[in-house]
């Protein structure tokens, strides 16, 4: 299992807005010359998380991005859903149905899910909740807080000038 670089571009770039004055926006050209990272790439994540609903694209000179939840109400897995989608890793192929003894059924039955299916799934439902238990906010305050005056100076100076 491997997320797509475009999760930890989300989450990045997110935690830079969750400080962002109400009314005020961020471009992805801004969003990608802070971290380094190309805009069409970058654009697309932000185009996931439009349509997921955890931003909102804001038009005209003014215009950019804004959280369009509060960061409370963003969890870890609204983030990696918008990007990567809602489907489980594990794919059950269902290959059981095509093997020898299918068509016998004093052997085989049909009616029971494959229990590989079911256990793999309850694992990643655990995984998911506690990705929904994480929120933006408790990112940003735990991040935040380890960060030297110097550095938080540095980024309101950041915010204050796009």
């Amino acid at each position: 299992m491997q997320f797509s670089v475009g999760v930890e571009y989300a989450f990045h770039s997110l935690f830079y807005i969750v400080d962002i004055p109400e009314g005020k926006t961020i471009g992805i050209k801004q969003i990608a010359e802070l971290h380094g990272i190309t805009e069409s790439y970058l654009s697309k994540v932000f185009s996931k998380l439009r349509k997921a609903g955890i931003v909102r694209s804001i038009s005209g000179v003014k215009g950019g991005y804004e959280l369009a939840r509060r960061p409370e109400n963003v969890s870890f897995w609204d983030i990696i859903e918008a990007i990567e989608g809602p489907s489980y890793f594990f794919q059950c192929a269902e290959i059981r149905k095509k093997n020898i003894f299918v068509d016998d059924p004093s052997i085989f039955t049909n009616e029971c899910p494959c229990l590989i299916k079911v256990v793999i799934q309850e694992a990643e439902d655990l995984f998911r909740d506690g990705l929904r238990s994480k929120s933006l906010r408790w990112l940003y305050e735990q991040v935040h807080s380890n960060f030297p005056d110097e550095k938080r100076r540095a980024i309101s100076d950041w915010i204050k000038n796009i």
